[in-house]
């Protein structure tokens, strides 16, 4: 081989930033980031963002450029691994902001495949006409001015996040969340509770143990025949990753997620790693990594790391990684923050209030300030 090792990473969320910081480190290689996004936004800060907060942005090719790593504004179409070559296709940008043509190849010798996810409408009738998802920037931008009655699905982490952001912050509207299970239900007791107690506090109607069966102009159609009549619904469960990798050959599970060895590298083609939510990723316990930024971050920093590593000769060793804590904001003023075992399963110890802001305000900022590959300001 001549001239630079070539190492690309498509996808500039969380694990793709984050591999980018580390590789961009190694010597004699040139590193490219492709996505099709021109600026960063925090995920985990968009709750805030469709309350009405102000949301930093980050340029994400002079963040980039000033480490030395080339950005290029395009999506992915194809992979072909056995060429070392992406097809490459130009979206929609500014006059003078292309870094190319419509349609070109661009090669590489080592890979990242860091697509992440986005929110998956798919399962229940109606919602992907009527339901409006929050799992990515331009998300937000399709939702409409929320007025009356907002009926928020899912009680994970984000339907909770969703729900007590615009309660406490838009106190005009009417939040109701709804879920199959009670929300935070993974947690411990204390936490689950505390939620509760929250949700009580901001006025938010919570409707546990109820399945949406359609989603309607009118609200939801649940189980049993109940109707909750919203102006507005949030999409908050359920995810889905890019194609690409199936059209691209590379070996799958049944969602479309990249299958990886111990080394974060696709099990049919190892010049190509995987990370993020697109991949499926073991745990301490064999299970598969859950998609969240503390998955993300630390997983793409370790594959940046490896890569460094084989350039020079040394062979890394397997991933390795166990959960500390789960954060759960409820607005600006409270939270939950959850200490758990390396497995993720929750222990008694729950911080709430505002040392739960705090811990968590911190963890955002920090993983945040990570991903943008330049100090906060």
């Amino acid at each position: 081989m001549t001239g630079a090792h070539r190492i690309v990473i498509l996808g500039a969320g969380y694990a793709g930033l984050a591999a980018a910081r580390q590789a961009a480190r190694a010597e004699g290689a040139k590193v490219t980031v492709v996505d099709a996004r021109a600026e960063f936004v925090d995920r985990v800060r968009l709750h805030q963002a469709l309350a009405g907060q102000q949301v930093r942005r980050t340029d994400l090719r002079k963040s980039l450029e000033r480490k030395g790593i080339e950005f290029i504004q395009a999506r992915v179409g194809r992979i072909d691994a056995a060429g070392r070559r992406i097809e490459l296709a130009a979206v929609d940008a500014a006059p003078g902001t292309a870094s190319h043509q419509p349609g070109w190849v661009l090669g590489y010798d080592t890979l990242v495949y860091a697509l992440g996810s986005r929110g998956d409408r798919s399962a229940v009738p109606g919602a992907g006409e009527f339901a409006y998802s929050v799992a990515t920037p331009e998300d937000l931008a399709r939702v409409p001015e929320l007025t009356g009655t907002v009926a928020v699905v899912g009680g994970g982490a984000t339907g909770i996040e969703v729900a007590a952001e615009l309660a406490e912050s838009r106190p005009d509207l009417e939040v109701a969340l709804v879920s199959a299970d009670e929300p935070g239900g993974w947690l411990s007791a204390a936490a689950r509770d505390h939620i509760r107690a929250t949700f009580d506090r901001l006025g938010v109607r919570v409707h546990s143990d109820a399945k949406v069966e359609s989603v309607t102009a009118a609200g939801l159609e649940l189980a049993g025949g109940e109707r909750i009549e919203a102006g507005i619904v949030l999409w908050c469960t359920g995810f889905a990753v890019p194609q690409v990798a199936i059209r691209s050959g590379l070996a799958v599970d049944a969602h479309g997620r990249v299958l990886v060895d111990d080394k974060l590298r696709s099990r049919s083609h190892p010049a190509v790693y995987a990370v993020g939510d697109c991949a499926v990723m073991a745990g301490p316990d064999g299970r598969a990594l859950r998609m969240a930024c503390a998955t993300a971050l630390p997983a793409g920093k370790y594959v940046g790391k490896s890569i460094v590593s084989r350039l020079r000769g040394r062979e890394p060793r397997a991933h390795s990684y166990g959960y500390v804590l789960q954060c759960i904001s409820l607005g600006r003023r409270d939270a939950v923050v959850q200490r758990v075992r390396a497995d993720d399963s929750p222990t008694d110890r729950v911080f709430t209030g505002r040392p739960a802001v705090w811990i968590k305000e911190g963890i955002v900022r920090g993983v945040g300030g990570a991903a943008r590959l330049s100090p906060l300001t």
